[in-house]
């Protein structure tokens, strides 16, 4: 059945897209639409999927079923579609680099492959490695460089030809905490370019700090797709505050038992100070939004406790999904 075409505003749309190799679905009956300028992160365990999806989106894989929609035109199969790739950029985990190349080298090579203009051409690989970050490595060979590096010379290279639509699989697997943070900021820098981006992985922290959508998958389906803020929203009825006294440690504990906003709490550890002396702080998870919260604080006050801190702790996206009860991506 041919589905009716998706909204002009949307730049990638899919509908019942499915892949399967002999008996088994990798990917089924996928409904997805991200709007031009977002980043939208796909999270996931590993086998859930991700990487045919995106090898699907990013035309190198044919879908066994459903439709495909990218800046409203619909992906035939079997058939090439130069309009769309040109707006297309992909980086599998696995793209080849060639070592014997510089990275001035390598990056004319393949300005020249996707038909920049000859006058374009230095000037927009000094743009490209201004943007990763390599300009000092310009005319080392390829071979010399840190994995780290030699990721955002791939980076650099899916980018050149300045394509509106961005699949990245899994870009920062394998990176060492720094390069993990480096590659990170090359990515919201195109994101403030303006360049909608679709980045997989496995691990919720990569994708927290500057993605504007999520999408889980789980045995192939895409279980839950939805804006960032719209996800915070819905833990907006659960907080997690720490506060501390100056006061009575064992008074306030019993006040903690006593209320039936508290869902459960726990004192904290002392750092750098003695066990015995003030402030003594305490951690819970109450049930409630702001005004719930604001309620607590006049209560404890109120009750006599000297509360020199009261904090709502923001809860990380992994704490989200664990609360939604899908199972941990990492």
């Amino acid at each position: 059945m041919t589905l009716s075409p998706p909204s002009p505003s949307a730049l990638l749309v899919t509908t019942g897209l499915t892949k399967q190799f002999d008996t088994n679905k990798a990917v089924s009956d996928v409904n997805l639409e991200i709007a031009t300028g977002e980043v939208y992160g796909l999270i996931g365990p590993n086998g859930a999927g991700k990487t045919t999806l995106l090898r699907m989106l990013a035309t190198a894989e044919e879908p066994t079923a459903g439709e495909i929609y990218i800046n409203g035109t619909r992906l035939i199969p079997d058939q090439p579609s130069p309009e769309i790739q040109r707006i297309i950029g992909f980086l599998p985990d696995d793209f080849p680099l060639y070592d014997d190349l510089t990275v001035t080298e390598y990056l004319d090579y393949f300005a020249r492959l996707y038909y920049l203009p000859p006058s374009e051409v230095r000037s927009r690989i000094q743009e490209v490695l201004e943007l990763v970050s390599l300009e000092n490595k310009k005319d080392s060979l390829i071979s010399s460089l840190s994995r780290g590096m030699k990721q955002r010379l791939s980076l650099a290279r899916t980018i050149i030809y300045r394509p509106k639509l961005l699949f990245l699989d899994e870009p920062v697997s394998g990176l060492d905490p720094i390069a993990r943070v480096q590659y990170r900021e090359t990515i919201k820098a195109l994101q403030r370019e303006g360049m909608t981006i679709v980045i997989s992985s496995h691990i919720l922290s990569d994708l927290e700090d500057f993605c504007t959508s999520i999408g889980v998958m789980e045995l192939g389906q895409l279980v839950e797709s939805a804006e960032l803020r719209q996800l915070y929203e819905r833990d907006r009825n659960h907080q997690k505050i720490v506060i501390a006294t100056l006061g009575d440690a064992a008074a306030l504990e019993q006040t903690l038992e006593a209320s039936p906003l508290i869902e459960s709490w726990e004192r904290l550890k002392p750092q750098g100070i003695a066990d015995d002396a003030p402030p003594y702080r305490f951690s819970i998870d109450m049930s409630g939004a702001d005004a719930e919260a604001a309620d607590l604080l006049r209560s404890l006050i109120q009750a006599g406790h000297s509360i020199n801190e009261f904090a709502p702790v923001k809860a990380s996206l992994e704490e989200i999904f664990i609360q939604l009860g899908y199972r941990q991506t990492s």
